[in-house]
């Protein structure tokens, strides 16, 4: 048997499956990978996985942001001051960003489903002491550690790429990542909007301080016992789980740290980098500030605030897909160009509906304009990994978790001008950001 190894992915050797035994049509010179998409399958090895990446990141953006609907009134309770807030979203968000450039290398060597459910099981944990903070710096050090859960989208995608072929992958990242992020938007609703009120009147009978507490104990749960079924469910690749295959000698080792240094030198990676900050990272910063900007601006109540901003992530249900759909069609048109116009188009509309977004001075202007936005945000993301897998398909993990990285990177720059400035200043500054940035897509060269 000859062993060798693109893309951290199999070839030859003992594989768990048979080619009779998939439900979906597999391109068998690339690895098995799936070339179609049935969404109402779960059969192993290709939607099994898909089911299970996109429902295991909903509960990890679950976790990352249900602390984020309660922070007007954990800041009330505990007399925590606005700037203490604003960093704990940014130490949130650099826990992210550290864990995605790590995770990418690892996935070439121990495979996604396993990453997966050891990240999500610890912030799950990590989750469940919400009730114990008691100052500033404890919500700080909280949020550090609650934020590797946010680095779970580099497993997602990187697990997409070992699923599917290229042709149809814009499609299957946007879906998988759309759906999964979603869980930032829903957290909104069914944290602020649900069961915060809920505890509050009918468990501690209008105890605020109790009700926040011990509210976040349900995501927590849920995501600790989906961690321990993904595990024991699925598989990392078509051909079985990286373990089995290298048992059976199907596998050969690879080091996590020539596959980092190997992502790391491709420029194009660096410029996805730097526009995926101003898509994903204007996602993030909305998760983080949609809540409080409502409640600041207009004067809403928790549950008001946070049903309103639930809107941005719930977006995620067909934005992110629907963006990745129409680069795909668009690579099939007009090549790699195409998936590059689209994306610019998508960047440029964001950036300019987020510098109106800084000027309205309404409810209801606002909340029009933050829904129009925030689809445009969503495509740019799934166009983005529309683009991902051709920058160097043999490094297709490290180049994931270096643009992933660049989410959580925009999050923590535009974080910081919201924590020193006005939102109308802080917003007019993202949209600038925004727009500067789809010009990168001119010397992006794949």
């Amino acid at each position: 048997l000859v062993f060798a190894l693109e893309g951290g992915q199999p070839i030859g050797g003992w594989k768990k499956y048979e080619v009779s035994q998939y439900t979906l049509r597999v391109d068998e010179h690339d690895h098995d990978k799936a070339k179609e998409v049935h969404l109402f399958s779960v059969d192993r090895p290709h939607m099994r996985a898909f089911h299970c990446s996109w429902f295991a990141l909903f509960c990890a953006f679950l976790i990352w942001f249900s602390i984020s609907p309660l922070l007007s009134q954990i800041r009330d309770d505990l007399d925590i001051s606005n700037e203490d807030i604003w960093t704990s979203s940014l130490a949130s968000l650099q826990g992210a960003l550290f864990m995605r450039f790590l995770l990418g290398p690892l996935c070439h060597k121990f495979g996604p489903r396993v990453l997966f459910s050891i990240v999500l099981c610890l912030a799950s944990i990590i989750t469940a002491c919400t009730g114990l903070i008691e100052n500033g710096e404890h919500l700080i050090i909280l949020r550090l550690g609650i934020g590797m859960a946010g680095s779970c989208v580099v497993m997602t995608h990187y697990w997409s790429n070992s699923m599917f072929t290229r042709d149809v992958i814009g499609t299957v990242n946007g879906l998988c990542t759309g759906w999964g992020n979603m869980g930032g938007g829903i957290t909104q609703l069914l944290v602020g909007s649900l069961l915060y009120p809920t505890f509050r009147t009918y468990v501690f009978d209008g105890d605020t301080e109790m009700a926040w507490r011990t509210v976040c104990l349900i995501p927590a749960a849920t995501a600790f016992v989906t961690a321990i079924i993904i595990f024991y469910i699925s598989d990392d690749c078509p051909l079985g789980n990286y373990r089995e295959l290298k048992k059976h000698k199907s596998m050969p080792e690879v080091s996590a740290t020539e596959k980092l240094w190997a992502g790391a030198k491709n420029f194009n990676a660096w410029l996805l980098f730097i526009q995926y900050a101003c898509s994903f990272g204007v996602e993030l910063t909305m998760n983080n500030a949609a809540s409080l900007y409502f409640r600041d601006e207009f004067g809403l109540s928790v549950e008001a605030a946070a049903a309103i901003a639930s809107v941005c992530g719930s977006l995620n249900l067909f934005a992110r897909g629907l963006g990745g759909f129409i680069s795909d069609m668009s690579m099939k048109s007009f090549g790699m160009r195409g998936r590059l116009w689209v994306h610019t188009v998508f960047l440029l509309a964001e950036g300019a509906l987020v510098l109106v977004f800084s000027k309205v001075e309404t409810m209801t202007s606002s909340i029009i304009i933050m829904i129009a936005f925030s689809f445009f945000v969503q495509a740019a993301e799934g166009s983005t990994f529309g683009i991902v897998p051709y920058v160097d398909p043999a490094n297709t993990g490290s180049i994931t978790g270096i643009v992933g990285a660049g989410g959580s990177t925009g999050a923590i720059g535009f974080g910081m001008a919201f924590r020193q400035l006005g939102y109308g200043d802080a917003f007019f500054i993202m949209g600038c950001a925004i727009m500067g940035t789809s010009l990168l897509s001119v010397i992006i060269s794949i």
